[in-house]
């Protein structure tokens, strides 16, 4: 399966790289692809090392000013033009896609990801993976949002709250078929 990962590219305490790590090395044994953001710096070097290192391919999407951050070796690395290019050529080369800790960069991923999905543009499944509670406040803020009337489907269907690596990926390969 090709997992889109969005996540930080900061460099983060072991709160978060931990749990970043451990994620990154069930990719890599259960024999999955990593898609992401093709920086090699921060949260998204941990997590590709570690996919790496426990024998997954490695996709890597880059974006033209960012190139000099792009991972020097990667299976495959594309550099997009501009960033909506780049989120749409992350979209299309993902079976499944997980939502790590990360900034105003990664929500706005995040929330365009889950707006295509409501809008029917892909049903592929949708983890948002709340590390140390990082997303407590956005999965409070989606229950009222689908409990007030907001979402046109329910927000069981748009996303899956997970609270660590190993539920993540256990509701992609059951949603996605794969075992």
């Amino acid at each position: 399966m090709n997992i889109c990962v969005f996540l930080s590219a900061a460099d983060l305490d072991e709160r978060y790289t931990r749990p970043a790590r451990e994620f990154a090395e069930l990719i890599g044994k259960g024999g999955h692809t990593l898609v992401w953001g093709g920086s090699d710096v921060g949260l998204m070097k941990v997590v590709a090392d570690g996919v790496a290192e426990a024998g997954g391919r490695l996709v890597g999407v880059s974006v033209e000013f960012l190139r000099s951050s792009a991972r020097a070796v990667a299976d495959e690395m594309v550099i997009t033009a501009d960033l909506a290019e780049r989120k749409a050529e992350l979209l299309a080369r993902s079976d499944a896609i997980v939502i790590m800790v990360g900034g105003t960069g990664t929500l706005d991923e995040a929330t365009e990801i889950l707006e295509f999905k409501k809008h029917g543009h892909h049903t592929k499944p949708v983890v948002l993976l709340n590390t140390a509670g990082f997303y407590d406040g956005l999965e409070q803020q989606f229950r009222r949002m689908d409990e007030e009337g907001f979402l046109p489907l329910p927000l069981t269907e748009l996303v899956f709250f997970a609270e660590d690596g190993a539920s993540a990926l256990a509701h992609l390969e059951e949603t996605a078929g794969v075992r």
